[in-house]
């Protein structure tokens, strides 16, 4: 029983379930940022490049083979469109979250800025050393 109360403990700690928000709002975001590179950057960027879907650039090491068998061979192709692509979604979400961390941060500074001090007072020494003399004074 032990076991299934620590599992509780540290599955509903606060931090577990911020970290639960936050991946599943990345996975959202980092959807998001997929069709924004693929659906708005990437096809004028392929205009400018001949009108050609950018993802689709490729260099072939190899050709296709088919022996005398009917046996195919695949080619061996290094799609490096695709890795550009993904490059680019990296970058977008870096600076992203980049701009939210700035932003954040900017926030917090700011409300420390305004927080006002506590107003300061005599010290719990003072005060015992008042009360010693009033007690002093009235013996």
């Amino acid at each position: 029983m032990g076991m299934i109360k620590e599992f509780r403990e540290f599955a509903f700690k606060g931090n577990m379930v911020d970290m639960a928000v936050g991946i599943i709002i990345g996975a959202a975001f980092g959807g998001l940022v997929k069709s924004i590179v693929d659906k708005i950057m990437m096809p004028p960027l392929g205009l400018l490049m001949g009108n050609m879907d950018f993802s689709d650039y490729s260099l072939t090491l190899k050709e296709k083979v088919v022996d005398e068998a009917g046996k195919e061979t695949p080619a061996v192709v290094l799609q490096y469109g695709a890795f550009v692509t993904e490059l680019i979604n990296f970058a977008i979400v870096a600076f992203a979250v980049f701009l939210v961390v700035k932003a954040i941060n900017t926030a917090r500074r700011r409300f420390e800025e305004e927080k006002p001090e506590a107003p300061k007072g005599p010290t719990q020494e003072e005060l015992l050393t008042d009360i010693r003399d009033l007690l002093k004074a009235k013996a």
